[in-house]
């Protein structure tokens, strides 16, 4: 795989609009979880809810489209000017040789939940529901390339919690397969009723603010996401970046539908993957952004993975607890928090954990450390074993 240069990127989840709010948020050690409220959930856990999402208003010309998910989707893609620069790419390359490969898990879910609720007597949906741009997962893609003018080849991919790290991997594929000439990754996923239900009901949820890796953890916080990065081949002719993608490893472990291998064997050999198709030693990573949801079997089970594969402990902390577990946008989020890791030197605490599980033999940030950084790793581990790790480097010559 060539190294990828992430020309820009941006993120928008409940710790802030775009990357200064984010980033001031990581830095001060403010967390958004609060009690659940949403809809008409009544539910003993804490959410990561983006503010404001009723009030954004989607062009009148995709009123068609509009759902929580795809407001969520434009307030980010307006953010820190990345519309703006997908639209100079656009320029560069031309609208058809540009990819759009974005990750969900329940898309616009949230709109048939509502539609369900306006059921006429005999049982129909209301004439207004559009499930083919709202609900569906390709919906997603539709309305981005929409809103961006763009018409390559687009997908969405949808393996739970890996999603949104898998296209990294899809658009490099592409890219080197000479497909397209750039790519418009990410993904968004936002709170619905069956998500928050749905968890509830397994057992997973935890009824105050998640503490991942915390001997006392018991339990996720479910938050909503969007981030963005756009990826392009390093040349001359394209704008200088501060972070490059350099690996992607990705398995299936097959061992569960909801619970990992207790060992982490898919973990391992998507990290491992990672660090070979990088060029890398483990010795060479300075921080790892973990999975670490916050319940007991994934911590464990990923700690087994991570002392396996690295040589010594590496600085590692997991931000979902300041964001809450953001699903199907889960990757895209945590690889934006990477990049700005490498761009700023801050690796951010884990939030809400007193002290680390001193049984998982990690070093668990519990507060920010500041260094400057080289190289990264981001894992994301879905459901049913679908496992994607990323390698994020320091261009050459860029100064954190």
């Amino acid at each position: 795989m060539r190294p990828l240069a992430l020309t820009h990127f941006t993120a928008t989840s409940a710790i802030g609009r775009g990357l200064q709010a984010m980033l001031s948020s990581l830095r001060a050690g403010r967390g958004a979880l609060a009690p659940c409220a949403f809809e008409t959930a009544t539910l003993p856990t804490c959410i990561g809810a983006v503010p404001g999402l009723e009030s954004v208003q989607l062009p009148r010309s995709l009123a068609r489209y509009d759902s929580r998910n795809h407001r969520l989707t434009l307030l980010a893609l307006e953010m820190d000017g990345f519309a703006a620069a997908v639209r100079q790419a656009v320029a560069r390359y031309g609208p058809t040789r540009i990819g759009v490969l974005l990750g969900t898990s329940t898309s616009g879910m949230l709109e048939t939940e509502l539609a369900y609720r306006q059921r006429t007597a005999d049982g129909a949906l209301p004439s207004t529901f559009a499930y083919g741009a709202t609900h569906n997962s390709y919906a997603l893609a539709d309305f981005v390339r929409r809103v961006l003018g763009l018409e390559g080849p687009a997908t969405v991919i949808s393996t739970a919690c890996s999603s949104s790290a898998k296209v990294f991997g899809a658009a490099a594929r592409m890219i080197e397969a000479g497909l397209i000439d750039a790519a418009l990754v990410g993904g968004v996923d936002s709170l619905c009723l069956t998500t928050l239900y749905g968890f509830h009901a397994l057992q997973l949820t935890s009824p105050q603010p998640c503490r991942p890796f915390d001997p006392a953890r018991d339990g996720i916080s479910i938050g909503e996401a969007a981030a963005f990065a756009l990826l392009q081949p390093p040349g001359p002719d394209t704008p200088p970046a501060t972070v490059m993608l350099t690996g992607v490893g990705e398995s299936s472990d097959a061992y569960h539908m909801s619970s990992p291998h207790p060992d982490g064997l898919g973990a391992q050999a998507a990290m491992r993957q990672a660090l070979a198709v990088a060029g890398l030693k483990p010795q060479q990573i300075e921080y790892i952004n973990l999975h670490g949801t916050g319940t007991p079997s994934n911590d464990s089970a990923e700690a087994r993975a991570v002392t396996a594969v690295f040589e010594r402990p590496v600085p590692s902390s997991s931000t979902k607890g300041a964001t809450g577990h953001t699903l199907g946008a889960a990757g895209a989020l945590e690889a934006v928090i990477c990049a700005l890791a490498l761009r700023t030197g801050l690796m951010p605490a884990g939030l809400n954990t007193r002290a680390a599980d001193p049984s998982l033999g990690l070093e668990y940030l519990t507060a920010n450390r500041h260094v400057p950084l080289r190289r990264v790793l981001s894992n994301s581990f879905g459901f049913g074993g679908s496992n994607c790790s990323l390698v994020l480097e320091r261009a050459a010559g860029a100064q954190a």
